[in-house]
């Protein structure tokens, strides 16, 4: 009898070998530098067996872009034969924002289909009319980039040129996304592999039944972990910024034998603006949450995920409708996602839960034309602070919450871009005072040497990283550009803005709330 929590370790280890792989293998900075890409396996019914610690707004979107994936090609009445992978980045299937291209391939063992691979990475540019497609001024999601819908990219080992040059005729940087997308296509092929010699070592019966073993020690754990909590009913609400109104995102976090279900009943309706999020996104933020209060070591699998049940009406910002744009959703409503709900579980969980961190992912793009004709665009997003918890101040400098990528460093953003960086430090004093000091944000500054267009996609500018118990809120976020002339313009967290030559851009991310009377 093959140990259960054998297979599911050496399938982790699988998913982790696959991130390697692609981040490895991968062209853009984003990926290859700021690791901005996860990776999974499913069973043949795309429930989650093993994933690596990536990115979490792409982990919890599995459990729903898979299903919603493999619902699809069932419709469509497609059958998926070994050598084949399937590409798309509609968020209305995938899950997330259209940047995250997501390939998932099939593991079959000799003519028996046992599960698939799959994985997300972030593509700097995938279309539309900014660099970096995150369009702070897109109505529709036809206004952010390229919609694509399932597509064979690769037919029984093949790989299906007509297709991806129409993709690649779509997105500003082909030379960039061809490098990415075929580091996507390895990184599945090594997952398949791996997951056949495992297939080899311990036969295939033992596999499927130890996924299926893991998947529910993973549900019984976490009912027994969450069974720990105060029974109730725990509310809140926080705020996205759009324009100079307040929108608020409204949760109650039950906590019961049955699990966790959280009801955003009362959130804003969607809007003509980009800071949708799709249900996979809202369902990311609500694990991540659970997930990180619950102290012991358990899968993060298909049974952990059963046990968090997520209410999320249609027609808001929290599930909203085809076509609403959802670039913004993606990376900046999650945070507030995962901070509301974090606010109402510190009801519950007073000793557990920290102040709130920055709050947002500071989403930076840039990008124009090169001298020789050709096209160039930059995208990174910047840490802040995290919140002063239970015992321990905040961190400074650090990404919080649905990310955990890293800053580009300045010698490959200087090397392949046209910026000249003037300034990275800590940006001290932005935390919250409190017992227990929020961590401090970061300004990072730099100009450019050509002329350009920028992007910023952000939040916790008007409305502060709230402190705990008594500690104060951290410092909002800001960014200042300094024209060569000398003028000086304050932005708004969403912003497009034509920059010339020598103009300086000066980010200042927030700083995290502190925790408890100083």
């Amino acid at each position: 009898m093959v140990s259960w929590e054998l297979v599911f370790r050496a399938s982790v280890f699988i998913a982790e070998e696959m991130g390697v792989a692609l981040r490895r293998s991968a062209f853009s900075p984003n990926i290859r530098e700021r690791m901005d890409h996860s990776c999974a396996i499913t069973d043949s019914e795309g429930n989650i067996v093993a994933q690596a610690e990536h990115i979490p707004v792409h982990l919890g979107s599995f459990r729903v872009g898979v299903k919603n994936l493999l619902n699809w090609l069932s419709r469509e009445g497609i059958e998926l034969s070994p050598g084949d992978a399937v590409l798309l980045n509609d968020p209305y299937i995938s899950g997330t924002h259209l940047n995250d291209v997501m390939i998932m391939e099939p593991i079959y063992v000799g003519n028996k289909l046992i599960g698939y691979v799959v994985n997300k990475a972030h593509h700097v540019d995938v279309g539309g009319p900014v660099p970096g497609s995150i369009n702070p001024s897109a109505r529709t999601i036809y206004e952010e980039g390229l919609v694509i819908p399932p597509v064979r990219i690769m037919i029984k080992g093949e790989l299906q040129r007509d297709i991806l040059n129409v993709i690649l005729s779509n997105f500003k940087t082909p030379e960039t996304a061809i490098g990415d997308i075929t580091a996507q296509l390895a990184a599945n092929r090594v997952g398949v592999a791996r997951v056949r010699e495992l297939v080899e070592k311990y036969g295939v019966d033992n596999v499927v039944n130890a996924w299926r073993e893991g998947i529910e020690y993973g549900r019984k754990l976490a009912l027994m972990e969450i069974g720990k909590w105060p029974r109730g009913v725990y509310d809140a609400v926080d705020y996205m910024e759009l324009n100079n109104e307040l929108l608020p995102i409204k949760v109650s976090v039950e906590v019961s034998e049955e699990g966790a279900k959280a009801d955003f009943s009362g959130t804003h309706g969607q809007v003509e603006a980009p800071i949708n999020a799709v249900y996979g996104v809202t369902f990311s933020a609500v694990s991540f949450v659970i997930r990180s209060l619950i102290q012991s070591d358990i899968p993060t699998n298909e049974g952990f995920y059963s046990t968090i049940n997520v209410i999320a009406p249609e027609g808001t910002l929290v599930n909203p409708r085809k076509p609403a744009p959802v670039s913004g959703g993606n990376v900046e409503t999650t945070q507030r996602i995962a901070d509301v709900v974090f606010k109402a579980l510190a009801k519950a969980l007073p000793n557990r839960v920290p102040a709130a961190g920055s709050g947002t992912m500071m989403n930076v793009m840039i990008g124009g034309t090169l001298p020789n004709g050709g096209y160039w665009a930059y995208y990174e997003t910047i840490g802040g602070g995290t919140g002063g918890r239970p015992g321990k101040p905040g961190v400074s400098g650090v990404h919080v919450n649905m990310t955990n990528t890293l800053n580009t460093p300045i010698e490959i953003a200087e090397r392949q871009y046209p910026l000249l960086f003037t300034g990275y430090r800590i940006r001290e004093g932005s935390g919250g005072d409190g017992s227990y000091r929020g961590g401090d944000g970061i300004i990072r500054s730099f100009k450019v040497l050509t002329k350009a267009r920028l992007s910023i996609m952000a939040e916790r500018f008007r409305t502060r990283p709230w402190g705990l118990w008594g500690g104060n809120d951290g410092a909002p976020g800001r960014v200042t550009i300094r024209r060569s002339n000398g003028e000086v313009i304050n932005l708004p967290s969403k912003a497009t803005i034509d920059l010339e030559p020598s103009d300086e851009v000066i980010i200042e991310t927030p700083g995290g709330g502190g925790w408890g009377k100083s």
